[in-house]
């Protein structure tokens, strides 16, 4: 579905990606792991068009999306589900969900999709007339992926979604990112949290200062020494 080869992406002088490459099949969760400032979000951020690459390929569904304006890769299918939730504070619940469908037409099937978000997460609907800026931080989280789910992506790309959030809201957020795969959306995942990363992951990369260091099977990685004395707190 997503193959990205070779791609370098710079801020100024700094080499942010080294030679990235990597490939998401249809129906898999693929999550990268890494340290803080490893190029996680700007690998995202790259896939979904707010970054070009100073070169390297990206194709999705086999056509290149390189050049692509944000607008038509949200439009073939690709959702970015930001760091920091980034909801629009001032606006209801239901409103940034509708937001989230800018680019679609079918109001019926808008509706229904707003409906099914708050089956996945029916916090969201007995707050659905609040300002999301009211919200608690596990609420935001929800709505960021609920909105992110109503351009009806076929790949869901999320950007730290168990940021700042208890145990026990993690453990929820993790489950309803499942449940969004087991009906049928690919997902590519960046999360500090490698333990729960490589739970629920098919397979995994993990990314040092911009480069892909290691990849493979996520329940492997998860017991190799090397990740589990860098990422998983010790042996």
């Amino acid at each position: 579905m997503l193959k990205v080869e070779n791609i370098n992406v710079y801020y100024d002088a700094i080499h942010a990606l080294k030679d990235v490459s990597l490939e998401v099949k249809e129906g898999e969760i693929v999550t990268l792991i890494g340290a803080n400032g490893a190029g996680k979000s700007t690998l995202l951020k790259t896939l979904s068009g707010l970054i070009r690459p100073k070169n390297g390929t990206i194709e999705y569904e086999g056509k290149s999306i390189v050049k692509r304006k944000v607008q038509a890769i949200v439009k073939a299918g690709i959702s970015h589900v930001p760091e920091g939730r980034r909801v629009f504070p001032t606006m209801s619940v239901t409103e940034n969900l509708e937001l989230g469908a800018f680019l679609r037409r079918d109001k019926k099937a808008i509706q229904k999709d707003i409906e099914h978000v708050f089956e996945l997460f029916p916090r969201l609907y007995e707050r659905r007339k609040q300002s999301a800026g009211t919200l608690s931080g596990g609420e935001q989280q929800m709505l960021a992926i609920g909105r992110g789910l109503m351009a009806k992506p076929k790949l869901l790309l999320l950007d730290e979604p168990s940021m700042g959030l208890a145990p026990l809201l993690v453990k929820q957020i993790f489950n309803i990112i499942e449940m969004i795969n087991k009906e049928g959306t690919t997902i590519l995942l960046v999360e500090q949290n490698a333990n729960m990363a490589l739970s629920i992951a098919h397979r995994a990369y993990v990314i040092e200062t911009g480069s892909v260091v290691l990849s493979g099977d996520a329940k492997e990685l998860q017991t190799s020494a090397l990740v589990k004395e860098a990422y998983l707190g010790g042996a």
